[in-house]
């Protein structure tokens, strides 16, 4: 079962960018950040992962909403989007050195109820500075010493939740967790989170009521869609996993883990033409792996049914 991941967590601590540059190469890919209503967001910070290379990097869109990531290597990369007044929000994508990649259009949408001062935003930029450095018990005073001087900011008690994750201190992530939900229980990324607290405890039943709690027309990030299949799928109901990973592979259509656990789903239910065109799909994004030669014997067993 994949351990879930903080949406934060997967880009490198700022060291890192001194260190060399392995994610170079000859890709590049364009993306846009609107908001809900389709209007350019300025200034949204954009975090590249690349997975081959185990590094990353980070820029922010322009005043068109716009930004811009070349002379990158190619192959799988973790990308997340964040701005305080927006909901942060994570996709996987894949890129390829030798074609034009399509273009990364995505909106954000618009916390409310929250007013974020100057101060706020200071203090709250400096413990997620000190928090993507790793830098988990000096971040956590800084998001201590907000919610002590505006105890009305009860989102912080969120990025609280967040240190004692990545610290894999679990009870008291959902403590501070819950502390949001009772001034917003329907807050889908919470949710989210305190599932995620069961799963990475190795409670599947438990993360499921939690992930269950959530309206699945709502959940549009395409990892937490596969976080919530692959535990339908490793208890055996093959049905849901299926339309998790379905929407999952809709919402991002090279997402190979995607694909190819839709592509089992399909097989153990013996759906044979819906496995096949999964199959088919992750190979057109991943022809040569090791993975590739696995689903490639696939399709051949399936073809000759």
């Amino acid at each position: 079962m994949k351990k879930v991941v903080l949406i934060v967590c997967v880009i490198l601590i700022a060291s890192a960018f001194l260190a060399a540059q392995d994610y170079k190469g000859k890709g590049r890919v364009n993306g846009f950040v609107q908001d809900e209503q389709g209007k350019p967001i300025e200034g949204v910070r954009v975090k590249l992962f690349s997975l081959k290379a185990n590094q990353g990097f980070e820029l922010k869109t322009d005043k068109d909403g716009k930004w811009v990531a070349a002379w990158i290597r190619g192959g799988d990369w973790n990308v997340d989007f964040d701005k305080i007044g927006f909901e942060p929000k994570k996709i996987a994508m894949n890129i390829n050195e030798n074609k034009k990649n399509p273009d990364i259009a995505l909106k954000l949408k618009k916390v409310e109820g929250l007013v974020v001062t100057d101060e706020i935003r200071d203090l709250l930029a400096r413990g997620n500075a000190l928090y993507d450095e790793k830098k988990f018990d000096e971040a956590l005073v800084v998001y201590q010493d907000i919610i002590t001087k505006f105890p009305d900011v009860y989102p912080i008690y969120r990025s609280i939740g967040n240190v004692y994750f990545a610290q894999e201190k679990y009870e008291l992530a959902e403590q501070n967790y819950a502390k949001v939900l009772e001034k917003d229980p329907k807050n889908v990324a919470t949710i989210i989170m305190v599932g995620n607290c069961y799963q990475n405890r190795g409670d599947s039943a438990k993360a499921l009521e939690w992930y269950g709690k959530i309206d699945f027309d709502k959940i549009d990030d395409p990892v937490v869609l596969y976080n919530v299949g692959t535990n339908y799928y490793n208890n055996g109901n093959f049905t849901d996993a299926q339309k998790y990973y379905q929407k999952a592979v809709e919402k991002q259509n090279d997402f190979t883990d995607g694909l190819y656990q839709l592509g089992l789903s399909c097989l153990n239910l013996q759906k044979n033409e819906e496995a096949i065109s999964a199959f088919e799909s992750y190979l057109k994004f991943d022809p040569d792996s090791p993975r590739a030669v696995q689903v490639k014997g696939f399709l051949e067993f399936l073809r000759k049914k």
